[in-house]
């Protein structure tokens, strides 16, 4: 039994609500062309923090007490969770610990410490991460708020295809997100699945960082090792819990190159004006690999995160 379902999401949106952006459905004509499908895109780089991971921060941390609050909250993060945190922490008056890996694009760490984030630089391993973190946990009697691999993580991530599709208000044949951590395509997988019958479930992921193909594949989990992507947010091993969840649920795994993850960024830019890291442009990238898969269909597809280092652009 899944110990995440889709009452727990829609409570997750009621607790979350007045603390995130009811971000925007877009399309585009020409980008539907070229797939030869019909596009939705929700635009979740628009989203407090510039990224989904609002939602999952904010609905763990407002489920805390006040005891737990007082001695704060800490995790590990590429970037993006880490922003979430310490905003949702800074909401309630806690302090948040943030473990980020030294090769975390700049513009991701600069926005943790304007949040009020209190930065630790550890070496770029799942393991220097998950030990630096555990020390500060056991220094401090902070709260562990995993960047995916919670119910509340998951829960919260959920809430966005809650509001996609009834911002759409009609049935999706196929809905894409990326997967790195897992929380947002597993989430996306129980709401999904729940709100529209016969909806396919699809994880979009670097071919150079495919632990979630791989154990999707093979049915047993197993971890990132030496990950090799501009994806950043899209590094992480894919929890253990999530990776339950998209065994179940999801349908399948896409990987895509980084060269097309690229091509794809530089059409939701050019076309849809629109900036968008490499990780949410991955899902674009692998409905154009694929168009006889997708031709007709109606495809929502979620833009994940929009915080791009402006002085390291991959072309």
């Amino acid at each position: 039994m899944l110990k995440v379902t889709v009452e727990d999401i829609r409570d997750a949106a009621l607790r979350i609500k007045a603390h995130v952006h009811q971000t925007p459905v877009m399309r585009s004509e020409r980008l539907n062309q070229l797939a030869a499908c019909q596009l939705f895109f929700k635009c979740e780089h628009l989203q407090k923090c510039g990224a989904f991971k609002a939602r999952g921060a904010h609905n763990a941390v407002l489920q805390l007490s006040e005891q737990q609050l007082a001695c704060g909250v800490a995790t590990h993060s590429s970037g993006n969770h880490g922003a979430a945190l310490a905003l949702a922490a800074s909401r309630v008056g806690a302090t948040a610990y943030i473990v980020i890996p030294e090769n975390a694009p700049t513009v991701k760490a600069d926005a943790v410490a304007a949040y009020g984030g209190q930065i630790s630089y550890c070496t770029p391993t799942l393991e220097a991460r998950e030990q630096s973190v555990a020390k500060i946990v056991d220094k401090t009697g902070a709260v562990l708020i995993p960047p995916y691999d919670s119910a509340e993580i998951i829960a919260g991530q959920g809430t966005t295809v809650l509001e996609f599709l009834e911002q759409i208000g009609s049935q999706l044949d196929v809905l894409i997100t990326p997967v790195g951590g897992g929380g947002l395509l597993a989430g996306s997988a129980i709401a999904g699945r729940a709100e529209c019958p016969g909806l396919q479930v699809i994880g979009a992921e670097p071919s150079g960082a495919d632990d979630a193909f791989r154990s999707f594949q093979s049915g047993i989990w197993q971890a990132q090792t030496n990950p090799d992507t501009l994806c950043d947010g899209l590094r992480a091993s894919t929890g253990q819990l999530n990776h339950q969840v998209i065994q179940a649920m999801v349908d399948d795994i896409i990987r895509v190159d980084d060269a097309d993850t690229v091509a794809a960024m530089r059409l939701i830019w050019t076309r849809m004006k629109q900036l968008v890291e490499p990780s949410a442009a991955v899902a674009l990238a692998a409905v154009l690999k694929h168009p006889e898969r997708f031709s007709g269909l109606r495809v929502g597809i979620i833009l994940s995160g929009g915080n791009v280092d402006l002085d390291a652009l991959p072309w």
